[in-house]
């Protein structure tokens, strides 16, 4: 009974190959024509049905819907900002092992942890403490620069005198001359503007803005060689028998987060 079907669709299949390209391109436009009200009609069913699944939500789901797309907004916000403080950690720790790798000393990383609160910008505390083999009298500094020296010693953890604390006395040498001096006790916040005072052991002539100051390596605390920081002016005192002269520290000691203590 349904065998003229497959002839006719054969059929029409023939008529449609042979037909030329104009006639075929109309024929092609007419059958989409009649099938694009089902295509729309389709669409709009579906339309209707996503308004209805919607309306059907009491109002206490949607709020709690919004209520869970906001935490994973706020999640997704910490995530970003750990990500970059990571990988600003990761530059500078990366900066610290490539300085290690060309320097000629030892050293050992380790976090800032917090400040003293009663000298706040003298001095700081780290996680390395005597369990992992810390002393007295560490030297500890960043790549940049010196830091200080370790005050005193806990299980856990160290306090850290900076530069400009009385407890911290560095002898230099500016670079350039060769001209010996010490770094006098900060009298104001060295946190603030990262300014220490350098006087010379006599009157110098020859120090000038630019030069660049190290550790002399005398006194048995601090390494040869280590960056202190650059002079920035110079003044005579004492009635001239000695100079003085204000120098820029090379680290950052208002935004210390990762140092190098050297070890032995």
């Amino acid at each position: 009974m349904h065998y003229w079907m497959p002839g006719a669709a054969l059929a029409l299949a023939l008529v449609f190959l042979n037909l030329p390209p104009t006639a075929a391109d109309r024929l092609k436009l007419a059958v989409s024509t009649l099938f694009l009200p089902l295509f729309g009609l389709n669409r709009s069913i579906q339309a209707v049905a996503d308004e209805a699944s919607y309306g059907l939500l009491t109002r206490s789901t949607l709020i709690r819907e919004v209520e869970r797309l906001q935490r994973e907004n706020q999640q997704l916000k910490l995530a970003a900002a750990q990500t970059a403080d990571a990988l600003a950690e990761n530059s500078r720790l990366r900066t610290a092992l490539g300085w290690q790798g060309r320097g000629s000393w030892k050293g050992r990383a380790a976090r800032v942890i917090g400040r003293e609160p009663t000298t706040w910008w003298r001095s700081v505390l780290i996680d390395y403490g005597s369990l992992q083999g810390a002393q007295v009298n560490q030297t500890v500094m960043t790549p940049e620069g010196l830091v200080g020296r370790i005050r005193s010693v806990q299980p856990t953890f160290s306090q850290v005198a900076l530069i400009g604390d009385p407890e911290c006395g560095v002898s230099v040498v500016i670079n350039e001359t060769r001209e010996p001096g010490t770094i006098l006790e900060a009298r104001s916040a060295t946190l603030s503007d990262g300014m220490v005072t350098m006087r010379t052991l006599q009157h110098s002539v020859t120090a000038m803005a630019g030069q660049s100051v190290t550790t002399l390596g005398n006194g048995g605390v601090f390494p040869k060689g280590i960056p202190v920081g650059q002079i920035i002016d110079t003044r005579s005192v004492d009635g001239g028998l000695s100079t003085e002269a204000r120098l820029k520290l090379g680290a950052q000691l208002n935004r210390l987060e990762e140092v190098w203590v050297l070890t032995p």
